[in-house]
């Protein structure tokens, strides 16, 4: 029997999802510098609770992605955080939709000024009809933009980061 999901002011996590949100933010928080250590701390330092709280909706997001040549490329997306993953999407003749295919590893940061910060590392993994959140997915952005995203063009991309180092602060 699968656990389930709340769904309070936009938010798709489970309490095991936010557990284990919670253990991803400790962890890398407690590998991050220490600069990173001194700037997120004390009531700055957000928690997985805050975080999911916080992201409902859109939010941009700036994606770092590697070209063959090891060049680092920055661009934006539009992100929705669901399930405790960022996941966004793009058109497959995107030259991130090239750099994803041939090295998935990115970066992902969100930034409202100096409200709050967002940032993560990790894992691109393109989601198809086969993966088990495709349709809470696609619904989920259906809703916010009234059309289904797998009808705005031939290739249309969707996209979950699969983090493997997050912090998020706020002032």
């Amino acid at each position: 029997m699968s656990e389930p999901r709340r769904i309070v002011a936009g938010m798709y996590e489970t309490k095991s999802e936010i557990e284990a949100l919670q253990q991803l933010l400790d962890a890398s928080h407690a590998r991050g510098t220490a600069h990173l250590r001194e700037i997120i701390a004390g009531d700055r330092r957000m928690t997985a609770a805050q975080l999911v709280a916080e992201l409902t909706g859109m939010r941009v997001l700036t994606l770092a992605t590697v070209t063959a040549h090891g060049e680092p490329r920055v661009s934006a997306v539009d992100g929705h955080f669901l399930h405790g993953r960022w996941t966004f999407g793009t058109d497959g003749r995107a030259a991130k939709a090239r750099h994803i295919a041939a090295r998935p590893a990115v970066s992902a940061a969100h930034v409202d000024g100096e409200r709050i910060g967002v940032f993560c590392h990790g894992t691109a993994l393109r989601l198809t009809p086969d993966d088990e959140r495709w349709d809470e997915t696609i619904s989920h952005w259906t809703t916010h933009y009234g059309t289904d995203p797998t009808t705005w063009g031939d290739d249309v991309r969707l996209y979950r980061i699969e983090p493997t180092w997050m912090v998020g602060y706020r002032s």
